[in-house]
């Protein structure tokens, strides 16, 4: 079944779309889910969750890629599992590695005016991203959105651990020279 069959589906309210992203999305959820929380029992129930998320959503929501929609779900809800989970003890973990990482290129104020910034800074990263060439998009995503170790990521793309944390270091040097450029700064 494809998407828009699929989305058709829930704005009917027929439960049958439960089943059909189940079986279309169901291991794509599930690995961004084991990825941050590296539990799966605990990955199984975010992508439940994500499912109920979707069918709540739509209506009046009508995702023109399921696959984001429900990935951004799906990590969302992992990230808020694993913070209340560690809220105790931060520290280690690939996860707060690669929050680390990032920490220092992105501004995270919390007053009026971010909320009205966070979508400006948002197209600001998405043009970032769409501007670097492939192989160092796929590697910048793999590890701040998809929280993918160094290890995983240079298997994947055949680099070694140091090429792959070069990449990312570069890359990270690059986000904040562009954020700069926009006013934005960290």
């Amino acid at each position: 079944m494809d998407d828009k069959q699929i989305v058709d589906l829930y704005w009917q309210r027929n439960e049958t779309a439960i089943s059909e992203t189940e079986k279309k999305y169901g291991r794509y959820c599930f690995s961004i889910a084991a990825n941050i929380l590296h539990n799966n029992e605990d990955a199984r129930e975010c992508v439940n969750d994500t499912f109920f998320g979707a069918w709540n959503a739509m209506p009046p929501h009508r995702p023109v890629i399921l696959s984001t929609f429900l990935g951004k779900i799906t990590r969302r809800l992992s990230l808020k599992r694993w913070r209340n989970k560690t809220a105790d003890k931060r520290g280690g973990g690939s996860i707060a590695i690669s929050i680390d990482e990032l920490e220092d290129r992105i501004p995270s104020g919390k007053n009026i005016d971010d909320s009205i910034e966070s979508a400006e800074l948002t197209g600001i990263i998405n043009a970032f991203l769409d501007n670097l060439p492939v192989s160092e998009r796929r590697v910048f995503l793999r590890r701040y959105w998809y929280f993918d170790s160094i290890g995983d990521i240079s298997s994947r793309y055949g680099f070694t651990e140091s090429k792959v944390k070069m990449m990312l270091k570069r890359t990270r040097d690059k986000l904040l020279v562009c954020l700069q450029k926009e006013d934005i700064w960290v």
